[in-house]
């Protein structure tokens, strides 16, 4: 096995910019979204992964989160082009990283998850890796969690 590489999620302010213009421009005009389109919510932001290696095998998250709440993390399957099509619902993976940590839980309690569903993500990541040079991810915010108080990677080995 080669060395481990760490990928950490960057929120992409452009994208979620888009898709929010979107949400309001649809109210604007009062229409409806497009059948099985999946619009942005006021929680959810979009983040992104740059893979600088492509052969990669899924280690381990590595996620933190100040005081206590939920956040989600969805991955998108299809290389989206968000300035040509909207965001269909059928392109969301499944299973998604969900994270949490309850009121009165220690701060130094591990952060919880749904960890066979974690770690199924991680390897769809990896395998999606092989054919993308980057992917992108919905996270939702609940609970009182906001972006400022999370930090979401993952660790890779490198197969080369």
């Amino acid at each position: 096995m080669g060395s481990e590489i760490e990928l950490t999620f960057a929120e992409d302010l452009q994208l979620t910019e888009v898709m929010r213009l979107r949400v309001q421009s649809l109210q604007q005009k009062d229409q409806k979204r497009q059948d099985g389109e999946r619009l942005l919510l006021p929680h959810e932001s979009v983040y992104r992964l740059d893979f600088s290696q492509q052969d990669l095998t899924f280690s381990r998250w590595n996620v933190s989160l100040q005081g206590t709440g939920r956040f989600t993390v969805t991955g998108i399957c299809q290389l989206w082009t968000p300035d040509l099509t909207n965001l269909m619902t059928r392109q969301l993976l499944e299973p998604t990283g969900q994270f949490w940590r309850n009121a009165g839980d220690p701060d130094d309690l591990p952060i919880k998850c749904l960890e066979a569903d974690i770690q199924e993500f991680g390897e769809r990541i990896a395998e999606l890796a092989k054919v993308r040079k980057v992917m992108y991810f919905l996270f939702a915010f609940k609970e009182g969690v906001t972006k400022e108080k999370i930090s979401c990677s993952l660790t890779f080995n490198k197969n080369n």
